[in-house]
Parts: C-alpha cells; structure tokens; sequence
C-alpha cells in the first residue's frame, strides 16, 4: 500500500490519467479490504470487552445480543476471506455469462430459464447490475439460450466458478406419466476485455537505425540517410520505412507501424485467451457435469469439483450460490498453493 502512496505521490503521475487509471483502482481495492479487516478487528474487540462485562454482571440479554453480533462477525469474515481469494487478473473485470440448453428439447430449455433465474437472482442478493445481450426463447417454454453481462465487484471472480455443465433430475411437468427425467444446460463465463487497449511505448525498449533509402536494383532514391528501422526489442519487431525523403516523417510512419502491430499482438492474446477459455467449456452431456440438482426422489444440490452440497435446493435456485462459489475459489486456492 505505502508503494502505491508513493507512486501516486509522484510529481508526473496524472500526467497520463490513463495510466493512472488502474493504479487508482488498485489502490481502491487494498482500501477496501483493509477497511474491512479493520472493522471485523473493531467488532471482535469490542464484542469481546462486552462479553466479558456481561459475564461479570451475570446479563443474559448482553450475552444473546454479543451472541448476535458475532453472527453478523463471522458473516463479514466469509466475505472478507472470499474476496482475498479473489487474485485473479481479471476477477475485477465485468463478467459476460451464457446459459445454453442441452440436448432435450423442451425439457432442457425449461431448466436453462431455471438456471438464468438463479443467476438473476443472485445478481439481486449481490446488488449487481445485470445488461441482457442476447435472448433466445424455447420452442415451447424455456430458453434455447441467453447472454447477459454482470457489473459489480469481483463480478467475473465470483462467476468464474460457475463455468461448466449443470444437470438436473426431477419429475418432468412436461411429461403427462411424470417420469423423471434428466436435463444438462452449460454456463459459460469469461471477462469482457478492454477493447481501448493503449500501446504504450518506451522509448528505451527501442534501437532506431538511419540508413540511405534505396530503389529497385539498387538505385539510390535519397543521398541523404533518410530511412528508418525500429527494432522493439521486447518483442524482437522490426518496422522499417523508406517511403518519405523527410527522416522525420519516416520515422513517424515507422512508428506509426509499430504500435499496429504491437496492439495486433494484443488483441491477438486476448483473442487467445477467449478461445482458450471456450475450448475448456466440454460437452454438454453425462459425464461432463459441475454440478447436479437433484429435486427428485429427494432434495440434494452438489458440487462434484469440491463435494459441498446441501438439501436446500429452493434456497439455491432462489440465487443464495455462496455457499458453492468459496467452496470452488478455496479449492483452487489451494490447488494453487500446492502447484
């Protein structure tokens, strides 16, 4: 944190706001968790000197009311552990999320609207903002498919988790012998990238090279030396321009160039990137499953990456996907850890 103080104290820091930008939003994160280790500190110090009052003076209602508060403690302690979980290069990034139906008709279509309602919901219980992209309705009831986007802090981190095939087993309302059946949907989650990507350019990454411009068969176009190569040697690309008669102008054009193809190398890694995370995707079908919602001959929701389950699957499908987001970011935590 005292780094990030002094690099914004530094004379020449908004003299490229876009630069700043980021730097900004750091450090209004690190604020923000420390803020709140800080408060969790605060109301632990001060249930505890209650607690201890209340005990002397024999005070039941001190003692339920210290019970309460350390209730609310210890849900401010699930978050706050839940967010330092949140490393990511992009969990602070707006998540773009679609839900398609799997093969099944009717029946698949119904669940993916079930799992959109989910989300919806969740989105609700978090205070995010939700945008619709695109809708497609089932043939009969449903949804063939959606993509919205979700906005808020670590929208993308917590959603990430999400990412997979989702089945369901219950007694069809769509079949008149109500038997059970078994549908699958996937969820895919991935970050919207900034499309501004600002190249920007060192003037110490760069060797710059004069020479004398020539024509075909070497005939000289310039006695002067007036072309210019720029080498960026990060990355090894080399631009040349021996077009103008002016150095000056050459030398802009070559610039010019190079920035082209360093942002076309950008976008290119975030095109990658993207692809990388849709081929992780899997089928759609048995086999592939993140997680199952069992609504029949019993009441089950679980996880099969982290084995965490519960019996209230209303109370999930209402949006309360807590419970499996830690579970999923702790267990790569700790995959991670031991990598």
């Amino acid at each position: 944190m005292s780094e990030i103080e002094s690099i914004i104290g530094n004379k020449d820091f908004w003299n490229n706001p876009d630069a700043a930008k980021p730097i900004l939003q750091e450090r209004s994160l690190l604020s923000g968790k420390l803020d709140a280790y800080q408060k969790i500190e605060t109301a632990v110090n001060d249930a505890e000197m209650l607690l201890e009052m209340a005990m002397e003076e024999e005070d039941t209602e001190t003692i339920r009311d210290v019970a309460l508060q350390m209730d609310a403690v210890e849900d401010a302690l699930d978050d706050f552990s839940l967010k330092l979980m949140l490393d990511g290069e992009d969990d602070m990034a707006t998540a773009i999320v679609s839900i398609n139906a799997g093969a099944g008709g009717t029946e698949a279509q119904d669940w993916a609207e079930m799992l959109f309602r989910m989300y919806s919901r969740w989105v609700e219980r978090k205070g995010f903002t939700m945008q619709m992209v695109d809708y497609q309705p089932g043939d009969e009831a449903g949804i063939k498919g959606v993509t919205f986007t979700v906005s808020g802090e670590y929208a993308f981190g917590y959603l990430k988790t999400e990412s997979g095939v989702h089945r369901l087993v219950r007694i069809s309302p769509f079949n008149a012998n109500g038997k059970r059946q078994t549908s699958f949907a996937s969820v895919f989650v991935y970050p919207e990238l900034n499309q501004d990507i600002e190249i920007e350019i060192d003037e110490k990454d760069l060797r710059i090279d004069v020479f004398r411009a020539s024509g075909a068969g070497g005939q000289h176009v310039n006695k002067t030396s007036s072309a210019i190569r720029i080498t960026h040697q990060p990355t090894g690309i080399v631009v040349s321009c021996q077009q103008e008669k002016s150095q000056h102008r050459n030398r802009e054009i070559a610039f010019k160039m190079l920035q082209s193809r360093l942002y076309q190398m950008e976008k290119q890694k975030q095109e990658e990137k993207l692809q990388d995370m849709h081929d992780s995707k899997g089928e759609i079908a048995w086999g592939s499953q993140i997680r199952s919602y069992v609504l029949h001959p019993y009441q089950m929701i679980k996880d099969h990456r982290t084995n965490h389950e519960t019996g209230n699957s209303q109370s999930v499908l209402d949006g309360n996907l807590d419970g499996f987001i830690k579970a999923e970011l702790l267990r790569k935590s700790q995959t991670k850890g031991r990598a």
